[in-house]
């Protein structure tokens, strides 16, 4: 990590995080919920980038095996103006 450099935590959060290779053999780390995440060259990147992004607690970082995937399309992250609709059908029903 460079001097300076956050993310969007800041660290703060403790969650649970996923570190495995995806099918080109990259590094991926992602929250549960799939909302922060990164690709990297490394493990030891990923593990750095999973225990800054949760408090520094490494009993919240899960190896996974087989392939783990970033989704970084279009669907993974709904634009705020679709977010707020949804929770206002949400609420209508």
């Amino acid at each position: 990590m460079r001097q300076g450099e956050k993310f969007l935590s800041g660290g703060s959060e403790a969650k649970l995080f996923l570190i495995g290779q995806n099918r080109r053999g990259n590094w991926v780390a992602k929250d549960q919920r799939g909302l922060r995440g990164g690709l990297f060259v490394s493990r030891a990147a990923a593990f750095k980038f999973a225990l800054f992004e949760n408090g520094n607690q490494p009993q919240l970082v899960v190896a996974m095996p087989g392939n783990l995937e970033l989704d970084l399309s279009a669907n993974a992250f709904p634009a705020p103006e679709a977010q707020v609709e949804a929770q206002a059908l949400q609420l209508a029903a």
